[in-house]
């Protein structure tokens, strides 16, 4: 009786869970002629759908958008993600002095909300020719990834015995080989679970990309897609819904099942630790 339950409450919540999918697909597949005379519930047609999509993709210009956004979300992730794995492995492999202090020091920067570094940003930004770049856009995403990816990866190294670590440096190995040819490869469903969330959240920036970006050919998607409400842009409802059907396809669509086979592991001994790093590192 109680799994019986248990199934319908989740079946009742799963259904909540997509009504405003059903919404979005409803009302992103009227045509704009007929959004403001037919009921919210009631839905267009595949024509309407497909046909609001392409306005949005040439009215929005979201093919420099997605290109554009597609390089922020792959490589700030990565770059911060190897950051925050290296600091993860400095604080408890290498036993970094004060390396708590220095932790902290990290992880500090997540206390302040980003609406309140806004301005100070912006203006840094246009003083040093970082604005409107996509060097720029990648180094505050970089910058605002590395907290988290420290923080996932300080706990996950903490996971590992040290043994694994001391064995290792008797073989000869170097903390450098160390770092890349033991460490990373057990961590990395850490490091694609950390990759894809930062990812997910690059793409769907929009506050940023207002701040910093003002061309078509840097801003991010969702900045462009914004355009498509604003004063100037003038596009009905339905094609800004959509456009934001659109673009988050990727986002919905992405990959995001690490391997259980990767998942934390620990050396009971010494003996063990010291076969593993040997077929690891060898000398």
């Amino acid at each position: 009786m109680a799994e019986t339950m248990r199934r319908v409450v989740l079946g009742i919540l799963g259904l909540l869970w997509l009504v405003p999918v059903y919404l979005l697909l409803a009302n992103a597949s009227k045509r704009p002629e007929l959004f403001g005379s037919m009921p919210i519930w009631q839905p267009g047609d595949l024509g309407g759908l497909l046909s609001n999509m392409s306005d949005a993709w040439d009215r929005g210009k979201l093919s420099e958008g997605i290109g554009s956004t597609a390089i922020y979300a792959v490589v700030s992730p990565l770059i911060a993600v190897i950051i925050g794995a290296a600091a993860g492995f400095s604080i408890v492999a290498l036993r970094l002095r004060h390396g708590f202090a220095w932790f902290v020091v990290i992880f500090a920067s997540t206390i302040f909300p980003l609406q309140m570094i806004l301005m100070p940003l912006f203006v840094g930004y246009a003083q040093t020719g970082l604005f409107n770049t996509r060097a720029g856009m990648i180094l505050v995403y970089t910058v605002i990834a590395v907290p988290f990816s420290a923080f996932v990866m300080r706990n996950f190294f903490g996971g590992i015995a040290h043994q694994l670590f001391e064995a290792a440096v008797m073989d000869g190995a170097t903390p450098w080989r160390i770092f890349w040819r033991i460490y990373l490869p057990m961590s990395s469903s850490a490091l694609v679970a950390i990759f894809i969330l930062q990812a997910t959240f690059v793409w769907n920036d929009l506050l940023l990309g207002l701040t910093l970006t003002q061309s078509s050919q840097i801003r991010p998607v969702i900045t462009a897609l914004s355009a498509l409400q604003s004063t100037y842009g003038g596009s009905a409802m339905s094609t800004v819904l959509a456009g934001g059907l659109l673009v988050s396809l990727p986002t919905v669509s992405s990959p995001c099942r690490p391997s259980s086979s990767s998942s934390r592991r620990s050396v009971p001994s010494r003996a063990a630790s010291r076969s593993d790093s040997s077929r690891s590192v060898g000398q």
